[in-house]
């Protein structure tokens, strides 16, 4: 595990820190990276999020969708939370904190914005960060492909009428046009390139070099450039939003209630359906950690098309940011401390057609 793997949390600390302070002390410069846009699409954060999503892409491997049948529980589990509890439940909760239990504390305008963010978070499941969190969970790589790349699939077809169906739900205007073009500028055209990529990386492997070989040697050169995107992002969001953090920390704070409350929840039910399933640990950890963690990366964009850059919107998908680094490493070690409490020995066919042991 490389320096930034290891010291994730911190380097996120570090830029969250840098981000509020320029923002404060440099807000010209923002607002000129703010301006930089088109057709609602921020530039710069594009260019960041493609750098951040691309190599993750890479490793996705859609052959590996024919192998699904051979182990559907972990896969059950997260399908069944990605698309058919989360963003229900983030909706609820946001109306819940921002309509009723935060109504004496929050601009009735400002609670709508609230809402819509965290629909953004809940419709969007993790398709990047989720390779990590399953490798310091000691998931089985296999199969956390395989989940990546269903879900990813999901995702083309079912984020924006999920996202344009909760919206409008709670009264908010969707504008289709903005969804439609950050699912394929986010989503599909990253995915895309990914595997193009990865097709022209396998086709040239020659000298009995392994494809998968080639391409993991592929993602491990151009990871560096997916770490410098996000720490990168993670700066920019907070210059955008640093005055409101510095000034009205009490909304951070507010808004951090239902995020944590989700992510704790959505991790014990999808944890203990998968124990209550008998899926082993390595299959089970990443299956309750892809529906937990957000593509924030996506929710973030989206937030900044429709909404605008200092939008309420856009400052809890930047919360969400804030708030998922130590979520998630303190669900790792949660679920490496209940590692014994998950079958042990139990052989099953992989994704790749070998037998393998969860031990």
């Amino acid at each position: 595990m490389s320096v930034f793997d290891r010291y994730l949390s911190l380097w996120v600390a570090l830029c969250i820190v840098a981000g509020v302070i320029l923002g404060n002390f440099l807000p010209g410069v923002f607002q000129t990276i703010a301006s930089w846009e088109y057709a609602s699409v921020n530039l710069v954060v594009a260019v960041l999020i493609w750098a951040m999503v691309y190599p993750m892409m890479v490793a996705v491997d859609f052959a590996s969708l024919r192998h699904i049948h051979k182990r559907p529980k972990g896969l059950i589990i997260t399908v069944a939370v990605n698309w058919l509890i989360k963003p229900f439940t983030m909706a609820a909760l946001g109306v819940l904190f921002f309509q009723y239990v935060f109504a004496d504390l929050i601009d009735p305008a400002d609670a709508q914005q609230y809402i819509a963010g965290l629909i953004l978070l809940g419709a969007a499941p993790c398709t990047a960060m989720v390779f990590i969190w399953s490798q310091l969970t000691r998931g089985d790589a296999n199969y956390t492909l395989v989940q990546v790349s269903l879900n990813d699939v999901i995702m083309i077809f079912a984020f924006a009428p999920i996202v344009a169906l909760l919206l409008g739900v709670t009264n908010i205007e969707v504008p289709w046009e903005t969804l439609l073009l950050s699912v394929g500028l986010y989503v599909v055209i990253p995915l895309a390139a990914g595997a193009s990529t990865r097709a022209v990386l396998v086709r040239r492997a020659g000298n009995g070099e392994h494809g998968e070989g080639r391409v993991a040697r592929f993602t491990t050169t151009v990871k560096p450039f997916s770490i410098l995107g996000l720490l990168a992002t993670v700066v920019l969001l907070f210059g955008f939003q640093g005055h409101v953090i510095v000034e009205d920390p009490l909304l951070i704070g507010l808004i951090a209630v239902p995020l944590l409350i989700q992510s704790y929840g959505i991790f014990v039910l999808a944890y203990t359906a998968a124990w209550a399933w008998r899926v082993p640990h390595n299959v089970a950890a990443p299956c309750a950690l892809i529906g937990t963690s957000n593509f924030f990366e996506l929710a973030v964009a989206v937030a900044i098309g429709i909404f605008g850059l200092n939008s309420g919107a856009a400052l809890v998908t930047v919360v969400g940011v804030l708030v998922e680094v130590p979520v998630m490493l303190s669900l790792v070690a949660l679920a490496n401390r209940t590692r014994n409490y998950f079958p042990t020995a139990v052989e099953e066919t992989g994704a790749d057609n070998t037998t393998v042991r969860d031990k």
